[in-house]
């Protein structure tokens, strides 16, 4: 999952123009922000058949996913700057239907969670419900560290999977 939500920030940014264009530690945990709801049901999906109908993952509604929805609408006008930022200032006229949201994460979604492995469902799982206590705000942050950390080592040379992310250095809060 963490891979997933990591992977949204690039696939955010694909149509960046210039390497120069990256985010900011809370445009990225703004854009993590929106797509959690939509990755956690998902997710829940894929590992339907690894995990007990109890987990937090497999909640279609309720308080856990709840908060992750208010988290994702208070968001989004932070998100959608971010967006603009990386892509072209034309964009956010198309940001502003109220469909763009719903439209950008469904998009997004099937693309990040095709990628979990069904062998880590109770990894993941564990993940979540680990977090689960904390705001969204706090999850988003852990989740944009550590994509800042890992693009860190990766630029140190150290062996890594996280691909170029638009983090900018020393971005950190």
């Amino acid at each position: 999952m963490i891979r997933a939500l990591l992977l949204s920030t690039v696939l955010l940014a694909a149509p960046v123009q210039a390497q120069s264009r990256c985010l900011t530690a809370p445009e990225a945990e703004a854009v993590t922000l929106v797509a959690l709801p939509t990755i956690i049901q998902q997710t829940g999906v894929v590992c339907a058949t690894r995990l007990p109908s109890s987990s937090l993952l497999r909640q279609t509604d309720g308080g856990f996913i709840d908060k992750y929805r208010d988290a994702a609408e208070r968001a989004w006008p932070n998100a959608r700057a971010a967006i603009v930022k990386l892509s072209d200032p034309l964009i956010d006229g198309l940001l502003q239907s109220e469909f763009a949201r719903p439209l950008l994460t469904a998009a997004l979604a099937p693309l990040l969670v095709g990628r979990i492995n069904p062998a880590d469902c109770g990894t993941i799982d564990r993940f979540v419900t680990q977090l689960a206590p904390l705001p969204p705000q706090n999850t988003a942050g852990v989740i944009v560290t550590t994509l800042g950390y890992l693009k860190a080592e990766k630029a140190k040379g150290k062996d890594s999977a996280v691909p170029d992310l638009p983090l900018c250095t020393g971005s950190a809060r």
